[in-house]
């Protein structure tokens, strides 16, 4: 699976929402779904998705689909 993908599936495991819903101007609580919580959640899965340790800056700045997208290429992560 490609990087992309990977971060799409990561967003829709958890988030909880339809592969729809994942687009770049996606944004933290712009859908009930994504609160702080779920966040989190999002932040442990990316993590282990792609075997990387994000920096407390990183976690609190993914505030975007697309956001995220740009710190993983901080990570040799190009999705």
């Amino acid at each position: 699976m490609m990087a992309a993908e990977k971060l799409k599936q990561a967003f829709v495991k958890s988030l909880a929402v339809p592969e729809s819903v994942i687009t770049d101007s996606l944004e933290y609580n712009s859908i009930k779904e994504w609160d702080s919580t779920a966040h989190m959640i999002l932040i442990a899965e990316l993590e282990d998705v792609f075997d990387v340790m994000l920096d407390t800056d990183d976690i609190i700045d993914m505030s975007s689909y697309a956001k995220a997208k740009e710190i993983l290429r901080k990570y040799d992560i190009d999705c």
